[in-house]
């Protein structure tokens, strides 16, 4: 088959397992994802992608009813398949005593020790599962048999993230309808789960004919894409359709604050590393002043979620009062080339831009 009628045939698999018109789908991007980011995807003819995974259950309730006042097209509803580790008391005192003076800098007494640190998963499903969306997408794991056959036996298609091989080998064993094929270059969390996250930082095109090859269902390439010949490189080498993320953080429709999106403004592509600094996950962002002081302690970080509730309300006050050195700057390796334009607009430029490069 020849190049642009594989892109083509391979863009068409996802379109119709969707029902969407174009193979882009936007990141779900929790904390700085919207209704109306969601919503302005879909109707620009991609999947729109809602970000619920640190919200409770009546918040997530909201934030779908909300998505769907804004549009009618399909849309995804992303969860957090969130781990329940073991809590270190003295562990997460010597956390609470670093953060400190970065909460007395922002005008926060010292935090206290949490009674809780993420929502219940359990909960959370359940509301997804009640709410019917046309979509739902996990990521940080695996969900469970029976809730993967719950989401089908009502007509929602699911689709799980993959780093490696091995993680994506799994997803399509559990029935996943579509798989994420995450390369290192992504920004925000990994959503690492079945191999140390050391052993999993492969790169997007050296995952992507990997993992089309070793599964039977859509692949859908996320890191670092940004334009339109990547998108169809990406098609090219396996996958279905592409995810954006970092292409988005700067759109007008983006809950990312003020500072959040002037620290993206020709970033360079050194600018950004992981770290666990903010959430005790490994995750990609840009280089500020909390993640290079904390960087000499991160062996002693707190697992996701514990950290990532500790430095919450810092994180919080940080972007209300604009000070980017104490926020998630989460960006992936192309962050730079993001657009200020509005969301559709950025959507419908790389569908007609890769329609341009896909003509015969």
């Amino acid at each position: 088959m020849r190049a642009l009628d594989l892109i083509r045939h391979r863009a068409a698999r996802l379109t119709a397992l969707l029902g969407v018109a174009q193979p882009i789908i936007g990141g779900p991007m929790a904390g700085v994802g919207t209704p109306a980011l969601t919503a302005a995807v879909s109707n620009a003819g991609g999947l729109g992608a809602l970000g619920v995974g640190m919200m409770e259950p009546a918040a997530i309730e909201a934030a779908i009813a909300q998505t769907r006042a804004l549009t009618a097209q399909p849309f995804a509803v992303n969860l957090f398949i969130t781990p329940q580790p073991a809590v270190d008391g003295e562990q997460m005192t010597r956390m609470i005593g670093r953060l400190a003076r970065y909460r007395g800098e922002l005008g926060l007494p010292r935090a206290k020790l949490p009674s809780s640190f993420a929502p219940d998963f359990a909960a959370q499903f359940d509301a997804v599962l009640a709410a019917r969306v046309p979509v739902v997408s996990f990521t940080f794991g695996a969900m469970a048999q029976a809730q993967v056959d719950a989401l089908h036996a009502q007509g929602s298609k699911v689709i799980g993230t993959a780093t490696c091989v091995r993680e994506a080998r799994q997803l399509a064993a559990l029935g996943c309808d579509a798989i994420v094929a995450s390369g290192i270059e992504a920004g925000g969390h990994r959503a690492t789960f079945a191999v140390p996250f050391d052993e999993s930082q492969v790169g997007l095109f050296a995952l992507l004919p990997q993992v089309a090859a070793a599964v039977g269902v859509p692949v859908i390439a996320a890191g670092g894409v940004m334009t339109a010949e990547q998108i169809a490189a990406a098609l090219l080498l396996g996958a279905s359709g592409v995810q954006l993320g970092s292409a988005l953080l700067r759109t007008p429709e983006s809950g990312a604050s003020d500072a959040y999106k002037a620290a993206l403004i020709d970033v360079e592509d050194i600018a950004t590393r992981q770290t666990r600094a903010f959430s005790g996950r490994p995750a990609r962002g840009v280089i500020n002043r909390m993640m290079a002081e904390l960087a000499t302690v991160e062996a002693d970080t707190p697992p996701y979620p514990i950290q990532n509730k500790l430095t919450q309300e810092l994180r919080a006050e940080a972007n209300r009062q604009g000070r980017a050195e104490f926020i998630s700057l989460w960006a992936g390796q192309a962050a730079g080339l993001a657009r200020a334009a509005p969301a559709a607009d950025v959507v419908r430029d790389l569908a007609t831009q890769l329609e341009q490069l896909t003509q015969p």
